[in-house]
C-alpha cells in the first residue's frame, strides 16, 4: 500500500514514462525505485507505516508506504501526519534564532535576564546559563525532568516554575549533555519575548511564513488530518498499536511535540538550505544566522546514540568521512523520525515512521539514498567487535551521577559491568538496569543485557572527561560525571 505525491511535487516525467528528477549534481532520482525500496524495507523491518520526503535540487518528492494503524488498516499517504519527538527542537531553535536576529534576544546574555524566575540547584550556574548554551545542549541542564503542568496557556510557565532547583547533569559549559528541559526553557523565553504562547508564536513566526499547511503542535489540530498511530512490540515482530496516541503533556511542545508530514519537515530543511529563504521568497533568517546554527559549538563524545559528531545551535552535526551534514532524530510513543541534510549536495531527507524496527529501516534506506544522491558513506551500525580489545577498566571503575540516575561501574576478572539505577524523582521509573560492557575501544563500550533503545543493536556507553578533567560517562547522550 503506497501513494506517490502529485505531478507538481514529483518533478519531471522522463522519456521512458517513469517518474524522475535530477539533483544539483545531475544524478537522476528514480522515484519508482525508491518507492519499491521503501515498501520492501518497511515490510522487512516490521514498520507499520513510513513516510519519506526527499529534497533534491529544489523540489520536495514525497512517498508513503503501509498503514497508519494496524487495527484499522487506514492507509498511509503523503499527507499523513506523524509525531516527530525531538525534531521539534529544530523548530524551537529556528524560532529562537529569528528572535535573536531581530534583536529581541541576546544569545550570550544570561537566561535570567529574560526569565528572572529561572533557577537551578546551583545559584552560580543559575546566573551563568545562556541561551546559546541551551541551544547547544551545553547548559548542564538535565533531560529527563518530567512534569505535567496541564493544558492551559500557562503550561510552560508552570513547567519552568516546577523545574526550579533541579540539579544539573554537569556544570554549564563543561560538556554536552542532551537536554529537553533546556528547550522548554527556550520555549518559555519565546513566550515572554513575543507575548504569545509558544504554539502561536511558532505558527505566526515560522510555520505561516514558511508556507507549510500540515504542521501543528496540538492533538486536536491533528484530528483534521490522517494521523499515524504509534506501535509497540518485540523486535522482529509486527508491533501492536500503542495504548495511547500521545503521552506527552502540552508543555512538552518546544522539545518534543511538533506533528507534521515528512514533506513539511523537508520544507523546513529547504529554507535552511536556501540560506533562510522560504520557497515563495520570504526571508525568515539571514544567511549569517543559518550558517551560525550549523557551526560546531561542541564535539560529541558519544557519536552513536543519535549519530552525532557534534552540535550546533539546534542542529545535530554529522561528519561522513569529510562530507558535512546536519539534522536531528526524534521519538515519541511508538513513532520515530529522522532528518538528514547534506548542504554540499543540496539534499535533505526526512523519514517519519510509526513503530517496529524504525531505526533499522532508517539505517538501510539512508545508507543507500545518501550514497546515491550526495556521495555520503554512512558509518556501519554500532556493534560489539568480533575480537574485543583488552582494556584497563581500573580508571573507569566508580560511581557516576546525573540528575535522577546513578551509574555504578565495576570490573571483575577483566570484565566490565554497569548498573544504571533511577533515584530521587525518577526512582519509580524502572528497576535498575544491568549492563555488560563489551570493549570497542579503551573508552567506548557496547552495552548489552538491556533494550537497545538508541542504537541499531547495542547501547553505546562512552567514557569521557569534562573540561576540568573530571571523568564522566555518556549513556543515551546524557552526561554523568564521576563522583567516587
Amino acid at each position: 500500500m503506497s501513494k506517490n505525491v502529485s505531478w507538481d511535487e514529483q518533478g519531471n516525467w522522463d522519456a521512458n514514462g517513469e517518474w524522475g528528477t535530477r539533483n544539483s549534481a545531475g544524478r537522476k532520482l528514480d522515484l519508482a525505485h525508491w518507492q519499491a525500496r521503501l515498501d520492501e524495507l518497511r515490510a522487512k523491518h516490521h514498520v507499520p507505516a513510513a513516510s519519506l520526503a526527499v529534497l533534491v535540487g529544489g523540489p520536495v518528492h514525497e512517498l508513503a508506504s503501509g498503514v497508519l494503524h494496524r487495527g484499522t488498516g487506514v492507509e498511509a499517504t503523503t499527507d499523513s501526519v506523524f509525531q516527530m519527538g525531538s525534531i521539534a527542537k529544530v523548530y524551537t531553535a529556528t524560532l529562537i534564532m529569528r528572535l535573536a536576529e531581530s534583536g529581541q534576544l541576546d544569545l550570550d546574555a544570561p537566561v535570567v535576564n529574560v526569565l528572572p524566575e529561572f533557577s537551578v540547584a546551583d545559584p552560580e550556574a543559575t546566573r551563568a546559563i545562556t541561551t546559546r548554551q541551551l541551544l547547544s545542549h551545553t547548559s548542564g541542564l538535565t533531560c529527563d525532568f518530567t512534569h505535567d503542568s496541564g493544558r492551559g496557556d500557562d503550561c510552560l510557565a508552570k513547567y519552568v516554575e516546577a523545574a526550579k532547583d533541579v540539579a544539573l547533569d554537569c556544570p554549564p559549559g563543561t560538556a554536552i549533555s542532551y537536554s529537553s528541559v533546556g528547550y522548554n526553557v527556550l520555549g518559555r523565553m519565546v513566550e515572554v519575548v513575543t507575548g504569545k504562547v509558544w504554539d502561536e508564536a511558532l505558527k505566526d513566526l515560522l510555520l505561516a511564513p514558511l508556507g507549510v499547511t500540515h504542521t501543528m503542535t496540538l492533538p486536536e489540530e491533528a484530528l483534521r488530518f490522517r494521523a499515524a498511530m504509534g506501535h509497540l512490540g518485540e523486535a522482529g515482530q509486527d508491533p501492536d498499536p500503542a495504548p495511547s496516541w500521545d503521552l506527552m503533556p502540552r508543555s512538552a511542545g518546544p522539545y518534543g511535540r511538533v506533528i507534521a508530514t515528512a514533506g513539511d519537515v523537508a520544507r523546513l530543511a529547504r529554507m535552511h538550505l536556501n540560506g533562510g529563504v522560504a520557497q515563495d521568497g520570504t526571508r525568515l533568517l539571514s544567511e549569517e544566522t543559518v550558517a551560525l546554527m550549523q557551526r560546531r559549538v561542541v564535539d560529541s563524545p558519544d557519536k552513536w546514540t543519535v549519530s552525532a559528531d557534534g552540535w550546533g545551535l539546534g542542529w545535530t552535526l554529522y561528519d561522513w568521512n569529510g562530507v558535512q551534514g546536519y539534522g536531528h532524530d526524534g521519538a515519541s510513543i511508538g513513532q520515530y523520525g529522522y532528518l538528514r541534510v547534506v548542504p554540499s549536495a543540496g539534499v535533505a531527507v526526512a523519514l517519519l515512521t510509526n513503530g517496529g524496527g524504525a531505526r533499522e529501516l532508517y539505517a538501510a534506506l539512508y545508507r543507500e539514498l545518501l550514497a546515491e544522491l550526495a556521495g555520503v558513506t554512512m558509518p556501519e551500525p554500532f556493534a560489539s567487535p568480533a575480537q574485543p580489545p583488552v582494556v584497563n577498566f581500573a580508571p573507569l571503575v566508580g560511581t557516576y551521577r546525573r540528575e535522577g540516575v546513578v551509574i555504578t561501574v565495576t570490573e571483575q576478572d577483566g570484565v566490565g559491568h554497569a548498573v544504571y539505577e533511577f533515584v530521587d524523582g525518577m526512582k519509580d521509573f524502572s528497576e535498575p538496569l544491568e549492563i555488560d560492557l563489551v570493549p570497542v575501544t579503551e573508552t567506548v563500550f557496547a552495552g548489552t543485557g538491556v533494550g537497545a533503545a538508541f542504537s541499531e543493536d547495542y547501547m553505546p556507553v562512552v567514557f569521557s572527561t569534562l573540561q576540568d578533567g573530571t571523568g564522566c560517562v555518556y549513556i543515551g547522550m546524557r552526561c554523568g560525571p564521576k563522583t567516587a
